[in-house]
């Protein structure tokens, strides 16, 4: 192909920025005259200069707020029936319906997985997240859909997974091959400064149950070490009630405030399991050496001996992680070597990997 190939984007929703939309943005920057469509989106959640290139439907005025879930049966529906232009391949960006596409899409489709939906296929990801009634229903929509999810993924041309453990659940729960092109992260604005580091350990994140931050905090008092809590959420309430007087809530901070922190705290400590986790990858890039726990996204992101540590899953976890905390020792980590570790998810490493993989699927490389 002597011209550049015409490139369709597909996401999910727009209702708020994070992880998957910053994918799409580096997505829509590496084909700048690629549409965007997605079912339903909210205006301002994507950067001004590609809100042009956003094409939504008219689900998006049942959006309350950045609330979608009322939505969630009619989203499978809307996927299959997004009009699509003509493409020469479709990148479907996905975390539980974008696949949809595929059922219809005439050019080969390129699912950028971040991951298969966790609450279809493992029933632990449902418990407690919307009450015994809710809870039934979403347990009766998942056992309905997973077959169609997952013939719709044998359409698919191919498969990206954003960390080797979502390529494995590919594999488990899709029956399919994938090749792993981790996400971007911005280490030109995450960098180190010359300042010292300082003894606070450092969470920092969204306050809920599965990034466990309610273990960082036991382990924190149980050790008696300073720990600073960056980010607000359901669980801040129950997580002052367990925090030790060392341990220090700042709420939501911005991005140059969370910068000075990765800057300047001892370590990051993520002990929820991620899919992928770019918190983490942001704390190398600024030299920061991390304590997570050995699953998920962190097998990928964290060496250990090298840019930080992996706490064992299970067990007594509160004691594995406060023996950690106990023993760390910051002069371990040359934040320059944690540094070049990072610099291997740069965003402009995730552009090139993506354009290689599309080069592939249409038999140009």
């Amino acid at each position: 192909m002597s011209t550049r190939p015409r490139v369709v984007l597909v996401h999910e929703r727009f209702t708020e920025y994070a992880g998957s939309e910053a994918v799409v943005e580096q997505l829509a920057r590496e084909w700048p005259d690629a549409p965007i469509l997605a079912p339903i989106a909210r205006p301002g959640v994507l950067p001004p200069d590609l809100e042009p290139r956003l094409r939504s439907t008219p689900l998006s005025r049942l959006l309350v707020g950045t609330t979608y879930a009322h939505l969630l049966p009619a989203l499978p529906v809307a996927m299959r029936a997004l009009h699509l232009p003509p493409a020469d391949v479709v990148i479907a960006s996905h975390h539980a319906f974008a696949t949809q596409v595929a059922a219809r899409s005439t050019a080969p489709v390129v699912a950028y997985v971040h991951s298969p939906a966790r609450w279809v296929w493992d029933p632990s990801m449902r418990a407690g997240e919307a009450g015994r009634v809710g809870a039934a229903g979403l347990a009766a929509f998942s056992a309905a859909f997973r077959p169609v999810d997952r013939a719709v993924a044998g359409r698919v041309h191919t498969h990206v997974a954003n960390s080797s453990a979502v390529a494995e659940r590919i594999e488990r729960w899709w029956g399919q091959p994938s090749t792993v092109v981790h996400p971007p992260v911005d280490t030109e604005y995450y960098s180190p400064a010359d300042v010292p580091r300082e003894d606070f350990f450092l969470v920092a994140g969204r306050l809920v149950p599965y990034k466990r931050p309610d273990l960082a905090v036991r382990a924190a008092e149980r050790a008696g070490v300073p720990l600073v809590v960056a980010g607000d959420g359901r669980m801040r309430a129950q997580l002052e009630a367990v925090a030790g007087p060392t341990t220090r809530f700042v709420g939501r901070v911005d991005d140059d405030g969370l910068r000075d922190l990765y800057r300047r705290c001892r370590a990051l400590l993520m002990p929820g399991v991620e899919d992928f986790g770019i918190v983490p990858v942001e704390a190398q890039a600024c030299g920061a050496p991390v304590v997570a726990v050995g699953a998920g996204g962190a097998l990928d992101t964290v060496l250990p001996g090298r840019t930080g540590e992996l706490v064992p899953p299970g067990g007594e976890e509160v004691a594995a992680w406060a023996e950690h905390l106990m023993a760390f020792d910051p002069g371990r980590y040359a934040g320059t070597d944690v540094r070049t570790h990072a610099e291997g998810f740069s965003r402009a490493h995730f552009r090139a990997a993506m354009a290689g993989v599309v080069d592939g699927v249409l038999g140009t490389s």
